[in-house]
């Protein structure tokens, strides 16, 4: 099996820089085998980006972009925190949060984006379970926020 980090190179994907908190929280706990990340933005050197709702002033495409661009603050976050993204075994849980209208009803296909780069790095015996929810608003005014649950190894 191709290591994660290899699959980054290979698929010419770079990691940002791990965002910073915009609050009093840590970005990451582990407990065990299980590593938690706070949920991450759509953030580029901590300024915000894809800010409105689905559905109003944010389209599909946009929302994708926005669940790529928290993924990878994600991922960056994970490998600050256990050297590499090679010390992940599994994903557990993904929970993808997106600020839409009333009526938008595509949440499914906005959080495939991060679904899918997660897929591609990890392969499908590594894919998590998730969850999609849609609110009135998300911090910083952004449209997605994605938070994952990470079994790694010792």
């Amino acid at each position: 099996m191709v290591s994660a980090e290899v699959r980054l190179g290979e698929l010419g994907v770079e990691l940002p820089p791990p965002p910073v908190p915009l609050g009093a929280y840590v970005e990451a706990v582990r407990s065990g085998n299980l590593l938690f990340l706070s949920g991450t933005l759509p953030l580029e050197l901590g300024v915000p980006k894809f800010v409105g709702r689905l559905g109003d002033s944010m389209n599909l495409e946009q929302g994708r972009l926005a669940c790529r661009l928290a993924i990878l603050n994600a991922l960056s976050l994970a490998r600050a925190h256990l050297g590499s993204l090679d010390a992940v075994t599994r994903i557990v849980r993904s929970t993808v949060s997106l600020a839409t209208t009333h009526d938008f009803a595509l949440h499914a296909k906005v959080a495939d984006a991060a679904s899918e780069l997660l897929m591609n790095l990890f392969g499908p015996e590594k894919m998590p379970t998730r969850m999609v929810y849609g609110v009135s608003s998300l911090p910083a005014g952004v449209c997605a926020a994605v938070e994952l649950i990470l079994e790694v190894g010792a």
